[in-house]
């Protein structure tokens, strides 16, 4: 996702600092893209700058990227402009999202909290749906380089408000996969292909995002990883938590999460999750 969304931000005239764990990767995409540097380090991205993006893995990469646990000076902490601004535009979680705003508080930064939606497709055409979880000044500070990166922004709330909206999206994307790959199932049962029941559904009540793209890929099983499942059980686990913590019993979402688990668990960790279908009707079942 961070490579697609730093093109649109240098074609719409931004001057760069790039780091990536691979450093390969800052060094290739600096030499393709105009006024961008990589960097050795996360501090040496955010010197000088009032304004940075992290978009990694998880919330234990955050912490690392930012706060720079092990030797605590190459953290983007340690570079950041005063009055700086993180936009972690990751699926974070609520919780973590709330410590690591409270640190960067203390010590004179802002937390902007910008999960998206839409995949690699929307990273690409600058289409992604952002959901914002700032203060109303940081908001409008940020607002700017967002509508480069997306057409859907939305300021739900203040710090955290966005990973709330992100994981009630990624709720929905994880239950509606499960619904799909279900229906699919019990179609291919009784003798009616998988490509087949989706043409027939699509443009009725049942017609989705997830039915047109993750449906298809479990039609021609091509399970190549676009978004791995072990990234959809960690944001299954944060819906989850919040669910637990808000004292609210949701029993679709607790089935659901345990598909996942089992999923992930049976070795199918690293295909697309739209392989979700593998775990709930494995191929040999049809012997």
């Amino acid at each position: 996702m961070g490579l697609p969304m730093t093109r649109r931000l240098a074609g719409a005239g931004a001057t760069l600092r790039l780091w990536n764990r691979s450093i390969e990767k800052a060094e290739a995409l600096a030499g393709e893209v105009d006024r961008a540097a990589a960097v050795p380090s996360p501090r040496h991205a955010a010197e000088g700058s009032d304004l940075v993006v992290v978009m990694v893995t998880d919330a234990d990469a955050v912490r690392d990227v930012v706060f720079d646990p092990l030797d605590d000076q190459w953290g983007v902490l340690h570079g950041l402009a005063e009055d700086g601004i993180v936009v972690d535009m990751g699926t974070t979680g609520l919780a973590a999202t709330r410590d690591f705003a409270g640190r960067l508080r203390m010590t004179g930064g802002h937390w902007v909290d910008a999960p998206v939606s839409g995949g690699t497709t929307a990273a690409e055409d600058g289409s992604l749906s952002i959901m914002v979880g700032a203060s109303d000044p940081d908001f409008a500070r940020v607002e700017p380089l967002l509508k480069v990166l997306g057409r859907r922004i939305t300021h739900v709330g203040g710090v955290g408000a966005g990973q709330v909206a992100k994981t009630a999206n990624q709720m929905i994307v994880g239950m509606t996969i499960g619904a799909v790959a279900e229906a699919l199932a019990l179609g291919r049962r009784f003798g009616v292909e998988p490509a087949v029941l989706r043409e027939a559904i699509m443009g009725g009540f049942a017609h989705s995002r997830i039915l047109e793209l993750h449906g298809d890929r479990m039609a021609t099983g091509d399970f190549r990883a676009r978004a791995k499942a072990t990234i959809q059980r960690k944001d299954m686990r944060a819906a989850v938590a919040l669910a637990e913590e808000a004292g609210i019993d949701l029993p679709g979402l607790f089935t659901n999460a345990a598909l996942w688990e089992e999923m992930v668990a049976g070795g199918l960790g690293d295909l697309d999750h739209s392989a979700l279908m593998l775990a709930i009707d494995p191929p040999e079942s049809d012997a």
